[in-house]
């Protein structure tokens, strides 16, 4: 006799101990569905909509066990064979029918029927999905479904199901329980999914990210009639632009698409970067990657290397625009001229740059290397004659060649308080797609999102830039060093400051500075003065390796803290910085930690940089064990 289930259970009951699933239960309708979509497994009518209080047949049920199986994606959608006698060949669930029961998913009824138009009940559909881990009758002692049922609760198949056995399942049911089944161990005490093909994450959960990047297909641009080559109707399609829920109407021009018919969902993006075509590699007969304005993308698309290859339009010393995937690979190169367009930023620094012309000859241009406002770094070759320099304010225009002019922009300004929401600054609201930029007269910069800026009352003085869109709207805002996200905040571990007296009258100062920034130990040795420094945390400004200035951090203990606000004993609220930095202060030594391992048994000390209206934050958390 074969081993029977609840004995084989005790098995890898251990192995099951240490994946701890995401079940129905702990997760919305609507992730569940978007997991079963991308897997092909249950998807909705032509309008997107699943239906879930609609009972589920047979029929349809059987389909979806098949769409569940490895051999989902090889069955046709017609037949030859009818299976049994209510389910001729003409039906359409036949080719489900007769899969299903060649793999030994499912049987007929004793009068040799299948009934494929019964609501399904309980026990018949988890039969079915237990048949999916492995099991066959054979493994299961006692009548049938005791067996199947007890396996349906040992592997919390049964995670948001309220029915008894015998009761027909709804779509809804049908839904948690093909849910339910992915992360279940199957009869090997594989988890089901892996079956499949597809990992779990680290933890054993569905890595629901790598499983809507597999159901994308795509890219496509859009251009002429791009919507024919996407397989289904996109007037009825889940839109995202930028990855954020919009709409069709709101798709541009050159936006790349990626797109999943069993979804049905549009993911477009609209990144672009226009500058001169520097250089390709490995090389122009067979391009994987394209340097253009200082910065080198991977190709993804077969027409895009065509386009720059030694037979397409593209050679290296043009100026051309390249439109970015969701992985900021090349989707398509186009003409410059067809975008058109501009950037703002601020200059990094200017240094000779290699450039290769149209004639494959290398030449030495003086390069402006540029942080723009959309949070990418850029190259762009100035003219001999250019004063641009460090920390100049620019703005790169195309021209109607195709070439990249450089100019300073004009100061202007703005002033008032950014509401809670962050959306509004004064009067004057912020567009939706504002970019921010934060820097200072060095060229150091840092790319702010609008709710960064919530509360803070920003003067005249702390606004370099501002531009208006059509409606009114700030779009572009460029600071003057107002939030202090540009610099590195840690804690200083060893002071040592000496006086080396001096017979003529006039002592040497020197210092020996170590300090911990991220958990990355430096050294900074003076050798003509002091910083009157302490240990503790403190603000660095400008290199890590050679440092403008370090400054002292104000100190506030702290009666709670999360990831977003620390409260301070007298009940003042702050916010913590995103990259703020928890250590450990025990017997004088500083151990980077997190506030996950601190939250209990530790006093805490938040450690700030300016007031809370005009921009500053907890940067540094320093614990102390109680």
């Amino acid at each position: 006799m074969k081993k029977r289930v609840l004995s084989s259970l005790l098995a890898f009951s251990l192995t099951l101990c240490l994946l701890p699933a995401a079940h129905a239960s702990q997760v919305s309708t609507e992730d569940m569905a978007q997991v079963l979509a991308a897997l092909d497994i249950m998807t909705g009518n032509e309008e997107g909509d699943l239906m879930l209080s609609r009972q589920v047949t047979r029929a349809e049920f059987t389909k979806l066990v098949i769409a569940a199986s490895p051999r989902g994606k090889n069955v046709g959608a017609t037949t030859t064979v009818s299976p049994y006698p209510d389910v001729p060949y003409t039906h359409w669930c036949a080719p489900y029918v007769e899969a299903a029961v060649a793999a030994g998913y499912v049987n007929g009824n004793v009068y040799g029927y299948f009934e494929p138009d019964r609501s399904i009940t309980l026990q018949e559909g988890v039969t079915m999905a237990v048949r999916l881990l492995g099991y066959s009758d054979s493994d299961f002692s006692g009548a049938w479904p005791s067996g199947q049922m007890a396996l349906y609760y040992k592997e919390d198949l049964d995670e948001g199901i309220s029915l008894g056995q015998t009761s027909p399942m709804t779509r809804q049911d049908a839904m948690h329980l093909f849910y339910n089944l992915l992360t279940a161990a199957s009869k090997t005490g594989a988890p089901y999914l892996t079956t499949l093909g597809y990992p779990l994450t680290a933890t054993g959960e569905i890595d629901r990210v790598g499983l809507i990047n597999a159901a994308m297909n795509g890219p496509v641009v859009m251009t002429g009639d791009w919507q024919s080559k996407v397989n289904f109707d996109v007037n009825t399609a889940t839109v995202y632009r930028g990855g954020s829920l919009s709409s069709l109407t709101a798709l541009q021009s050159n936006d790349v698409i990626y797109y999943s018919a069993s979804m049905r969902t549009l993911w477009a993006y609209s990144n672009k970067v226009t500058g001169l075509y520097q250089a390709v590699s490995p090389s122009a007969a067979s391009p994987q990657a394209v340097t253009v304005a200082g910065k080198t993308y991977s190709i993804e698309t077969a027409e895009a290397a065509y386009a720059l290859s030694n037979l397409g339009q593209f050679k290296t010393g043009d100026t051309v625009t390249l439109l970015l995937g969701r992985d900021g690979q090349v989707a398509a190169a186009v003409s410059a001229t067809t975008t058109g367009g501009s950037l703002y930023g601020v200059v990094q620094a200017v240094a000779d740059g290699t450039y290769t012309d149209s004639n494959g000859n290398s030449y030495t241009a003086k390069t402006a290397h540029i942080f723009a406002t959309d949070g990418q770094s850029y190259s762009y070759p100035l003219e001999a004659k250019s004063t641009i320099k460090a920390g100049n304010l620019v703005q790169v225009i195309l021209t109607s060649g195709g070439d990249a002019k450089i100019t300073r922009l004009n100061q202007s300004s703005i002033s008032g308080k950014v509401n809670a929401a962050g959306d509004k600054l004064g009067n004057t609201p912020l567009a939706g797609n504002v970019e921010i930029l934060d820097v200072n007269g060095d060229g150091l910069s840092a790319k702010i999102y609008p709710n960064r800026l919530a509360g803070m009352n920003l003067d005249s003085d702390d606004v370099k830039y501002v531009r208006k869109n059509a409606a009114g709207e700030i779009d572009i805002l460029i600071l003057n060093d107002a939030t202090g996200d540009i610099y590195s905040y840690g804690v200083l571990t060893s002071v040592q400051e000496t006086v080396i007296p001096n017979p003529a009258g006039l002592d040497a100062l020197m210092g020996v500075y170590q300090y911990d920034v991220g958990g990355q130990s430096y050294v900074y040795q003076t050798s003509s003065g002091i910083l009157n420094q302490q240990v503790g945390p403190v603000k660095i400004q400008g290199s890590l390796m050679a440092p403008d200035k370090i400054v002292k951090l104000d100190a506030v203990r702290l009666s709670s803290v999360d990831a977003l606000t620390a409260v301070s004993q007298d009940n003042t609220s702050y916010p913590v910085s995103h990259a703020a930095a928890v250590y450990v202060l025990e017997h004088s030594t500083y151990s980077l930690s997190s506030l996950e391992r601190v939250r209990t048994g530790h006093t805490l000390t938040g450690y700030y940089d300016k007031a809370v209206d005009h921009g500053g934050c907890i940067r540094v958390i320093i614990a102390k064990p109680q």
